[in-house]
Formats: structure tokens, C-alpha cells, sequence
């Protein structure tokens, strides 16, 4: 491995967790249970967008004062559902087809809104690639088979007139996000599906990589439908006994996405404080392309089942076999 991969592996390395401790503004009625009287909630969010359109609502709550509120930023989705199965998490955030999966097995988490609305890029060195019959017997590496970057890259290539199975290799050989993005910047995958913020963190440490397709465009070139990609979802327990906390967070992260736009160089400075990304150029760089926009469940209703629909046409099991029923939704 060269030097530059060297040093932006131990750099995504150290991304993989971080835990902070921060406080929620006084004025809900706690829960008890922990023996100070005062409520403690989980928020378990994923590193990249989600994280950073929450990182207004995170600074706030470091410097406010009141009820205990744990958000531990996780690696990856299935960190987040072990802590939904565990029941250790009030809050989540997952991919919307993973949550589709979990409420279909029963697991009691309701949607209550999408906070990302397309981070997808295919992303390389190669640069032969300026169309899509251009990958006709490339190798694309992808992350983790099934998963919504799979089933989108693939939905896309049939849209396009390539046959995933056939006509393209996808390499299955990266499991998780960050060893992808190592790979596509250390030259060892020439193409790969990359997420932001890493898409914008390989593509400015390393000049030989460039942005091929955007995903959400290309998808929206096809499909007349928003990428309801992410779900911020609830504990059911939660949502139905403390609703005046559920309602703060929700205006909170709406306003946190918000902000975040607006001022995005203010943002990359708490995003690079909170140990989220390195440094303050690769995360407004990666702040546009991370199509942050927090809209709660019930205003964007039928575009959630249009999106699972066209996963579910694909193969049902993607969503766990069925559409979620009405009550799905938070209200």
C-alpha cells in the first residue's frame, strides 16, 4: 500500500465509531428508571449524511442542559440494528428498505421521517467509463450484496440496457463502505459504488478519481420518483410515551438539516469538532452532494411507498417481502 493509502486508511480507520454524550434542552417530562430522575435516550445514527445534517442538533445539544441524550454515530447499518433488535436505541437511522425489512419482522420502530434523499455515486480511476454501455465486462466493486447501493447500481444498469448478472462483473469483495472507498482510492478498484462523504473525501485526496455517475440523477432520469434512501425511525414505546421529546428532536433535525445548507462551511468546522470527517475541506465538499433535507414520514407518505414499490417489484425480499401497512408511518 503507497503512502496516500496508507494514511487515508488509518484516517477512515479512525472514523469507524464514535459515542457522544450530549444533553437535551430542558422542558419534557423524563423518564425514570435510571435513578437522577431525568430521561436518557439513544439516537443511533449512521457516519456520513445522516450524521452530519444531525450535527447542528448534536453541537446544541452538547451545549444545552437538561435530560441526557446518548447519539452514538455508527460504522454501519447492521451496528444500528443490532442496537434495534437490542432495544438499546430510541432513534435510528437506517437505509428505508433496511427499516422496511426490520417492521415487517416485527421489530416496533415506526418512520417518522427522511432526513437523505440520494448519496449513491459510481466513482474511479478508469477513464474509459462516460456512458453506461461504457461498463459492458467492467468490474465494479460494490458494497455488501442486497443492500440498497447493490439493488439501486443494479435497477440501473437493467434501466440502462445492461444485464447485471451478464454483462458487467460486480465484485462483491469490499464488505463494508470504508474498506470500498480504501480500495478505490489505493487504485485497488478501478470502479465502485462509493456513498458521500467518502465519495467526496477519496475524489479530493486522490486526483486520479473522479465522479462518474451520479445515482440519484440517473435514477431520477428513469423513475419519476424521489430516493426516500434514508429513515430516521422510533421506538414505538418512545414515540407513545414521551411525544413532547419525539417532537423537539423532529424539529430539531429538521432545523439541523436546514442550517447545515445554508451554512456549510460553519457545519464542516462542528462536522471535523465531532470527529465525523478529517477535515473541513472534504466535508463541505461533501455536504451538496448529500442531498440533505429532513421532511417528516407523513408529508412524503406516497413517495415511500413508491420508492419500496419499485424494490419490491425487483424482488420482495428486499423489504422483507411485503410493502409496510399504513402503520408503518409515525402520525
Amino acid at each position: 500500500m503507497d503512502s496516500f493509502a496508507s494514511g487515508t486508511y488509518n484516517m477512515l480507520k479512525k472514523l469507524t465509531y464514535l459515542a457522544i454524550t450530549v444533553l437535551l434542552i430542558s422542558g419534557c417530562k423524563g423518564r425514570t428508571g435510571n435513578g437522577t430522575g431525568q430521561a436518557e435516550f439513544t439516537i443511533a445514527a449512521l457516519k456520513g449524511p445522516s450524521a452530519m445534517g444531525m450535527i447542528r442538533l448534536i453541537d446544541s445539544l452538547e451545549r444545552g442542559s437538561g435530560h441526557k441524550v446518548e447519539v452514538q454515530i455508527l460504522n454501519e447499518p447492521l451496528q444500528v440494528r443490532k442496537m434495534m433488535l437490542d432495544g438499546t436505541a430510541d432513534f435510528a437511522i437506517l437505509p428505508t428498505t433496511m427499516a422496511a425489512i426490520m417492521y415487517n419482522k416485527g421489530v416496533r420502530y415506526k418512520l417518522i421521517g427522511i432526513p437523505c434523499w440520494g448519496t449513491l455515486y459510481l466513482a474511479g480511476s478508469d477513464t474509459t467509463v462516460k456512458r453506461w454501455e461504457d461498463l459492458r465486462n467492467k468490474r465494479i466493486h460494490v458494497m455488501a450484496r442486497g443492500m440498497t447501493p447493490d439493488v439501486m447500481f443494479r435497477y440501473l444498469l437493467g434501466k440502462n440496457g445492461l444485464d447485471p448478472d451478464r454483462d458487467v462483473v460486480l465484485d462483491y469483495s469490499f464488505p463494508t463502505h470504508i474498506d470500498l472507498a480504501n480500495a478505490v482510492a489505493a487504485g485497488q478498484a478501478a470502479l465502485g459504488i462509493l456513498s458521500e462523504p467518502l465519495a467526496s473525501l477519496v475524489t479530493l485526496k486522490n486526483r486520479n478519481i473522479r465522479i462518474i455517475f451520479n445515482l440519484e440523477k440517473e435514477w431520477s432520469l428513469k423513475e419519476n420518483i424521489e430516493i426516500t434512501e434514508t429513515a430516521f425511525l422510533g421506538m414505538e414505546s418512545t414515540l407513545r410515551h414521551e411525544p413532547a421529546m419525539v417532537e423537539r428532536i423532529i424539529k430539531s433535525y429538521r432545523y439541523s438539516s436546514w442550517w447545515v445548507n445554508q451554512y456549510p462551511d460553519s457545519a464542516a468546522t462542528l462536522i471535523v469538532r465531532y470527529g465525523i470527517l478529517p477535515d473541513t475541506a472534504v466535508a463541505a465538499h461533501a455536504i451538496p452532494g448529500s442531498n440533505l433535507r429532513f421532511v417528516e414520514a407523513v408529508e412524503v407518505e406516497d413517495e415511500i411507498e413508491d420508492y419500496l414499490n419499485v424494490f419490491y417489484k425487483l424482488n420482495p425480499d428486499i423489504i422483507g417481502g411485503k410493502l409496510p401497512d399504513e402503520n408503518f408511518i409515525y402520525r
